[in-house]
């Protein structure tokens, strides 16, 4: 099916899928299979952008052609490329033919000539490389194009892809024009690293996806058959919850929490507790001060009764700082004080002044003479030019 009737069928076929969406999404494919515009999904990572396009390739049973981006990525690897490989070799077969194009040339101009009439042979269709945007295009049979992580990819890449996006066409210089037979559906996402060009935008229908509610959190969980009890299932979703509320450096994503339910299945658990939450809590965050966040806030997420003791300064982190602090307050003021108590040296290392001895004679500044202090200059400017 590539055409739907309403939202509903396409919530429908979308959950036949395993992917759940809410009206809004629906609501933008259905827009997108009848209106034959561009699909933007802006959001962060792991809330479902990519699986979207999957499941909409699954209910409209069109093949799924996919443009991973990247910094650096030049058009070549996204439109088409020459297969000079494959030119090479026919240049070799045929070296023969061509030696008999040129045998009775006058002269060395004209067989340049006759040679460039044929270079159309080696640039056509039969060593055209299609790369994913052309084979949208080309292709006999209709298709999803997934250009994924588009913000990933550099400005220059964005204005290649707007004669694809708004006519469904793509230019060959030595070819021409290919336009496409069956409008390819088009979705392209962005994880936010950086802003999209408004003419990219403009082309495109658009659809912020964000972590989805508690209630649809749980429905995706419990869809894609962890193994995980449902009551335990609920609870680690709100966990999760707690979790993105946390200043972290990466949010805990859907295809996480997943991973963690199954985590918890496979470790066969019955009860959610802070302990064994802690000691899986890096399936689903990633980084080291994210990590230890995640686990001092566990105990009250799973328990907002609970009373976790304050640590004092002792750090155990294991750091191996050694302060060798102890429980006692310690006056560093007093004892920085005692180490300058007089007595601990003798009278000269601190040198104490007698009221009775009688004030230094101040030391008169010896006179250098100016012819002195020339022959000095002297000296060392020609030392400095011997150097």
């Amino acid at each position: 099916m590539s055409r739907f009737d309403s939202v509903d069928e396409v919530v429908e076929a979308l959950g036949e899928e395993g992917y759940i969406a809410d009206t809004r999404l629906a609501t933008t494919v259905f827009l997108v299979t009848r209106m034959d515009k561009p699909l933007l999904i802006e959001g962060p990572a792991g809330v479902g952008k990519t699986e979207l396009a999957k499941a909409m390739a699954k209910i409209s049973g069109r093949r799924l052609l996919r443009l991973q981006c990247y910094e650096g990525q030049d058009e070549t690897k996204a439109l088409y490329e020459w297969d000079y490989g494959k030119q090479l070799l026919y240049t070799q077969i045929l070296r023969e033919k061509i030696g008999q194009v040129v045998a009775d040339s006058p002269d060395l101009q004209d067989a340049v000539e006759r040679i460039g009439a044929q270079e159309s042979v080696f640039f056509s269709e039969r060593f055209l490389a299609s790369r994913p945007l052309l084979e949208s295009v080309r292709s006999k049979e209709p298709v999803v194009l997934l250009i994924d992580e588009v913000d990933r990819a550099d400005e220059a890449l964005e204005a290649v892809l707007l004669e694809t996006l708004a006519e469904y066409q793509v230019s060959v210089p030595e070819v021409g024009t290919f336009v496409a037979e069956q409008p390819p559906y088009v979705v392209l996402t962005s994880n936010n690293t950086r802003d999209l060009s408004a003419a990219l935008k403009r082309r495109c229908l658009h659809l912020f996806l964000d972590y989805p509610s508690a209630q649809r959190e749980l429905a995706i969980v419990k869809s894609k058959n962890t193994g995980l009890p449902d009551a335990l299932a609920a609870q680690l979703v709100d966990v999760v919850r707690g979790l993105r509320e946390l200043e972290l450096r990466k949010a805990p994503s859907i295809s996480e929490t997943i991973d963690w339910a199954r985590t918890l299945a496979v470790l066969g658990v019955t009860e959610l507790t802070a302990g064994i939450l802690s000691d899986t809590a890096s399936v689903v965050v990633k980084y080291d001060k994210d990590v230890r966040k995640a686990v001092s806030a566990l105990p009250r997420l799973v328990d907002p009764n609970a009373e976790v003791p304050e640590h004092d300064h002792g750090h155990g982190h294991g750091h191996g700082h050694g302060h060798g602090h102890d429980d006692s307050e310690v006056d560093g003021r007093a004892v920085r004080a005692g180490k300058d108590e007089p007595g601990r040296h003798d009278d000269g290392y601190y040198r104490t002044k007698d009221p009775d001895e009688p004030a230094p004679e101040p030391s008169t500044p010896r006179k250098v003479t100016a012819d002195r202090g020339a022959r000095s200059f002297g000296a060392n400017l020609g030392r400095r030019r011997a150097l």
